[in-house]
């Protein structure tokens, strides 16, 4: 949590709004509700100040909207007068749910789209808003972060562009390469990562979890991920896993070289409950070869946590492996747009991020330290003291 007694004797640096795209717009509302909640929990004296005009009202969202002509083409238009506001943007470039026509033909919106939109929104604000921030929980085109051939380099383009049209802040989460931010290194970038509310999640739809190494196991998919799987290993106390994708490098399909094999390296894991994490699962195939693997090596349950479920292919094979028995929960934020079938399935879990964004906004428009936010370590230890002292309270410790 941030310092509520510092954010409460700090000015706001400009009064609060926040532009929530329609492809956001159901997050954009409960982080709003947070806020609120948060303002008028924690008024003192000193909000009677002209200061803190306008510091706690019942709603921080003004109406936005991108509306389109019949070939395609769209603005972006602003519900009211953000003078002066310090202004954070929301948008999901996941979110293919919604739709438009192009001379009569259905489009579903792509991430080009979603990327093309909030780059209007921010042109309506400028030149009068007092600060725009842009909050991307799935940074766009962050799987092209960097060059190996002749190729673009798009997320680092989009960084650039955002930046030169007077954008202040640039906020996602479990960034794919974190290093992309080099591209911007005189601007605001931060990357969260969500091992606090997974762990929360996790242990409320598992309440008989015991977290320590004799008992649980951290698993990386692949190389990429072992970052976060080093960080939860070690915050938990347990034992760490990889495996390696083996690819075939003679042969191309659909722009990549197929994986042949995952290779395991870690302990037995025999007995054990294991968590994989990593930061998206995108047709979910790797993912779900992974957790066969783990589970023909002789795991008790599988945990899957993931930052993005994208599920571009459905959910037919995960269905298929939870009946099968190789996982037991699939655990996702929802920082990006879930399909209603999602939430129907008896082993799909969300880890809700609105109170967590909610807390980044706040602390940024009183620009605040956010060091407890950037690193959640001290959160995870005492709810898992709590999740201890409740299982011996249940005399399964």
């Amino acid at each position: 949590m941030p310092n509520i007694k510092l954010m409460e004797s700090s000015l706001p640096i400009a009064p609060l709004k926040i532009a929530a795209h329609a492809s956001c717009i159901d997050l954009g509302k409960k982080v709003n509700d947070y806020i609120v909640s948060f303002r008028q929990n924690t008024l003192t004296e000193n909000h009677t100040s002209p200061l803190f005009r306008a510091y706690s009202t019942d709603n921080y969202l003004i109406d936005c909207d991108c509306p389109r002509f019949g070939t395609g083409e769209s603005k972006g238009l602003l519900g009211e007068s953000i003078r002066g506001k310090d202004l954070f943007v929301m948008v999901d470039v996941c979110n293919y749910s919604l739709t438009y026509t192009v001379s009569g033909h259905l489009n579903h919106m792509s991430p080009d789209d979603h990327y093309q939109d909030l780059k209007r929104i921010i042109s309506a604000a400028n030149g009068k808003a007092h600060r725009v921030n842009v909050i991307m929980p799935f940074l766009y085109e962050s799987r092209q972060h960097k060059r190996t051939k002749r190729e673009s380099l798009d997320c680092a383009l989009a960084l650039q562009e955002l930046i030169d049209m007077g954008v202040s802040n640039i906020i996602t989460f479990d960034a794919h390469d974190p290093r992309v931010q080099n591209s911007i290194p005189l601007h605001g970038f931060d990357s969260f990562n969500p091992p606090y509310q997974f762990m929360k999640a996790l242990l409320r739809a598992e309440p008989d979890l015991i977290v320590d190494k004799d008992h649980l196991m951290i698993v990386s998919p692949d190389e990429g991920a072992m970052h976060r799987a080093v960080y939860f290993s070690n915050v938990l106390g347990v034992d760490m896993g990889m495996f390696y994708k083996r690819r075939d490098y003679s042969t191309i399909v659909n722009g990549k070289n197929p994986i042949v094999a995952h290779e395991f390296l870690g302990t037995d894991i025999k007995g054990k409950n294991i968590i994989i994490i990593d930061d998206m699962i995108s047709s979910g195939e790797s993912m779900l070869d992974v957790a066969k693997q783990i589970k023909e090596r002789g795991a008790s349950r599988v945990f899957v946590c993931t930052s993005f479920g994208l599920f571009t292919e459905g959910f037919e094979k995960f269905d298929e492996y939870y009946e099968a028995g190789y996982i037991d929960r699939v655990i996702t934020t929802n920082l990006t747009y879930l399909p209603p079938a999602a939430l129907e399935k008896p082993y799909f879990v969300v880890a809700d991020m609105s109170k967590f964004i909610a807390l980044i906004i706040d602390s940024l428009n009183h620009d605040i330290t956010m060091s407890s936010v950037l690193v959640p370590t001290d959160k995870i230890h005492k709810l898992l003291d709590r999740h201890n002292t409740d299982l011996a309270a249940r005399h399964i410790i």
